[in-house]
């Protein structure tokens, strides 16, 4: 047990110098600029075709759940309202976190891996490199900006195929839905999910590179790597946002005090 403890202990501390010390390099500027445009078109552009089915098939099918459902109870008119908050508060940022920890953080955890075992890390530490400032930042502020606005897609595009189930099995004018969305969800609603985008894209990103870092078995140790670090950053993904959410409605209670 104490065994066990002692190693979380070092991966947290591990972790967390990865985080801050990638932070310390993008405040300082000495992230190159390319290394980052080129992690946001693997992070974000790369995964909008997974990203979109994703969004469309979540949406039609907590649709036609909710609606058939609610039918029972005369609560169908109730739809909009329910999607519409389950979308932007956790359906879209988790949801696309974890499709993000499924691929970006597979391929992260894989590529530090791989230039652990080829001896590529130590290739730039031995030119007077910083691995953290060549691997870690660029990953890490790709992930900062792409998640928000992958978020901000899977909630249009969930909206939109509620919308049309709405409309084609459940007999709801698209009008009527689009008013309810537009009066139920305030900018609290909004920057909740936002806001939990930015702890997630940390959540796999950072774990993701701290056991590609760590890769000690040969190839064979790249993908144990890749299927811990997916498997972590998950965990985290569901972790994480409990307590976000707690926090959340805790604040609400004390503005409202």
């Amino acid at each position: 047990m104490l065994k066990r403890t002692l190693s979380f202990l070092d991966i947290l501390g591990e972790c967390s110098y990865l985080f801050f010390e990638s932070l310390k390099k993008s405040f300082q500027g000495k992230v190159q600029s390319h290394l980052i445009l080129d992690q946001i078109k693997e992070v974000g552009i790369n995964s909008l075709p997974l990203i979109a089915i994703t969004a469309l098939s979540s949406g039609f099918v907590m649709t036609l759940q909710f609606g058939l459902g609610l039918e029972k109870f005369g609560g169908k008119p109730y739809v909009p309202k329910v999607m519409s908050l389950a979308v932007f508060m956790e359906l879209s940022p988790v949801f696309t976190a974890l499709m993000c920890a499924a691929r970006v953080g597979a391929g992260i955890a894989s590529e530090v891996g791989s230039m652990k075992v080829t001896q590529q890390i130590d290739a730039l530490r031995a030119l007077g490199c910083s691995p953290i400032e060549e691997i870690v930042a660029p990953r890490l502020i790709a992930c900062l900006v792409s998640f928000p606005i992958l978020t901000l897609i899977t909630s249009f595009l969930a909206l939109f195929a509620s919308c049309v189930v709405g409309y084609t099995e459940l007999g709801l004018d698209p009008l009527f839905f689009y008013q309810k969305i537009i009066t139920t969800v305030a900018l609290r609603e909004f920057t909740s999910g936002f806001f939990k985008s930015y702890i997630f894209a940390i959540c796999v990103c950072i774990p993701a590179c701290y056991y590609g870092f760590n890769v000690k078995e040969g190839t064979k140790g790249v993908g144990k790597a890749t299927t811990v670090a997916v498997v972590t950053g998950s965990v985290l993904i569901f972790v994480t946002d409990y307590f976000v959410t707690k926090l959340y409605w805790m604040f609400e209670a004390w503005r409202q005090f």
